[in-house]
């Protein structure tokens, strides 16, 4: 392959690919006191990959295999290029740690905007999916002007129940998720 300039053409007259290299996506970079969220890095995916694997960590999502844990980490990664919205990974300021990864973002049939969050085993019960969920929250409301933000929320999950009801969202009603039951939290427009 040439590099020419912005764009990457193969030599082969019988390739008709013609790649940008100069694509891009951005990622909005929110702040909060410790953390940074900001766009996924190749090199974020091994902790992604353990925390899916540790059946503790993944109890509430059902733990996933190296190649699951890769198809999750590119769609999240994906979804800003497809929807404008998508999943962060939570860095800590501090230390440069990877923490987890939080996510505003539509699924396929729906029109309301989803609040996700995990935190990686180091780092539970340090505040971390709170912070990062109202610093998410703040940017659906603020900036994307979402009218209204939902997660969902398997019963048995206290500590997600106890992240969504600090950041003001409140329990709509049981439904189901790929056949499971779930709890639904929304939040409106603040």
């Amino acid at each position: 392959m040439a590099d020419t300039g912005r764009m990457i053409t193969t030599n082969n007259p019988k390739d008709k690919l013609l790649m940008n290299s100069a694509f891009s996506i951005s990622v909005p970079r929110l702040q909060t006191e410790r953390l940074t969220l900001r766009e996924y890095r190749r090199d974020d995916f091994d902790l992604f990959a353990d925390h899916l694997a540790n059946p503790e960590s993944s109890a509430h999502l059902g733990p996933a295999d190296r190649q699951t844990a890769w198809r999750i980490f590119s769609s999240h990664a994906g979804l800003w290029l497809l929807q404008g919205a998508g999943w962060w990974a939570l860095e800590e300021k501090q230390t440069g740690q990877l923490v987890g990864n939080v996510g505003a973002f539509f699924r396929e049939q729906s029109t309301v905007m989803e609040l996700g969050w995990n935190t990686y085993r180091a780092s539970w019960g340090r505040g971390i999916a709170s912070e990062a969920a109202a610093a998410v929250l703040n940017y659906a409301f603020d900036v994307r002007r979402e009218p209204k933000v939902r997660a969902f929320i398997p019963p048995r999950n206290e500590s997600s129940r106890r992240v969504a009801e600090r950041v003001g969202m409140s329990y709509e009603m049981e439904t189901e998720l790929y056949g499971k039951a779930v709890n639904s939290y929304i939040c409106e427009c603040r």
